[in-house]
């Protein structure tokens, strides 16, 4: 038994050492004064500084983070609708409802982006021939178009983050609130919001995280005068890797762990006061 969890620590650190070497590696590098991917030659913010003067870099940084918030934004509501939505339909129709919503998930990325595009091409050129030409206003893919395709594929996540929350409400809370004289909106919204907004709040931060991690579906649908982060570090990696890569991976590894360490630790503040409250209504 021993042996056994000997090799089992082994193996795992080895698995570890396999995921996070190359990562700490790039880490170093990016403070590495030569331009160099073998040689260190001295600790340098030189990269971090030409990072931040690149003109092309930051303005696709603002396009990412703008259409990332939009999309979660708006996914997140048009989520949290849907989801409660199915919660409401009978068994049968709501099983139907989720496996629709799972396809996208299990779907390749390159064939929702292709798609996407047809769509959007199709979309534009009937613009352009019919109402676009009498009002002499052309439209053609862009901020727009990546802004409804991360929607589209964000929706899913959010609608399987929200649902767990309402499997577990009190199907009677939203009655109750109307029999002691709230309604409509504003019952939900001081009744049953509350309770799945731990739900709502993580389908948030994963649509987030999906639209700026998005490569395949921004680059079939952004247009030729778009670009994200993701599209514009893949073409910068395509020639010789930049030092400026290095510290772009950096800060997006280091605002990813950030935003992990956020999770967890609300997650866990919400299960202490969990916890107390069970204990406060088993000593009551």
């Amino acid at each position: 038994m021993r042996r056994n969890g000997a090799l089992s620590r082994v193996f795992m650190s080895l698995c570890f050492l396999f995921l996070y070497a190359p990562i700490l590696i790039l880490i170093v590098f990016s403070f590495n004064e030569a331009n160099s991917r073998t040689v260190w030659g001295g600790f340098s913010l030189t990269w971090y500084t030409q990072l931040f003067h690149n003109t092309r870099i930051l303005n696709a940084l603002a396009t990412t983070l703008a259409v990332s918030a939009l999309a979660a934004v708006i996914s997140t509501v048009a989520g949290t609708a849907a989801a409660i939505g199915f919660r409401n339909l009978g068994k049968r129709f709501r099983g139907i409802c989720l496996t629709v919503n799972n396809i996208p998930l299990t779907n390749a990325d390159i064939i929702t982006g292709v798609s996407m595009m047809l769509l959007f091409v199709l979309a534009v050129d009937a613009w352009n021939g019919s109402l676009g030409s009498f009002l002499d206003v052309k439209l053609s893919m862009g901020f727009w178009s990546l802004l409804v395709a991360h929607i589209t594929f964000d929706i899913p996540y959010v609608i399987l983050s929200v649902t767990p929350k309402l499997r577990q409400l009190d199907p009677n809370i939203y009655e109750a609130a109307q029999d002691l004289g709230d309604h409509g909106f504003h019952a939900f919204r001081a009744v049953v919001l509350p309770e799945i907004m731990p739900g709502v709040i993580n389908g948030l931060i994963m649509a987030f995280t999906l639209s700026i991690d998005d490569f395949v579906i921004s680059y079939f649908t952004a247009g030729a005068r778009t670009e994200t982060l993701s599209m514009v570090v893949y073409s910068m990696a395509r020639k010789r890797v930049s030092p400026e890569i290095n510290a772009l991976s950096t800060i997006m590894f280091v605002v990813v762990v950030a935003l992990m360490v956020v999770v967890n630790l609300r997650q866990a503040r919400q299960e202490h006061l969990s916890r107390q409250r069970q204990k406060t209504l088993t000593a009551s």
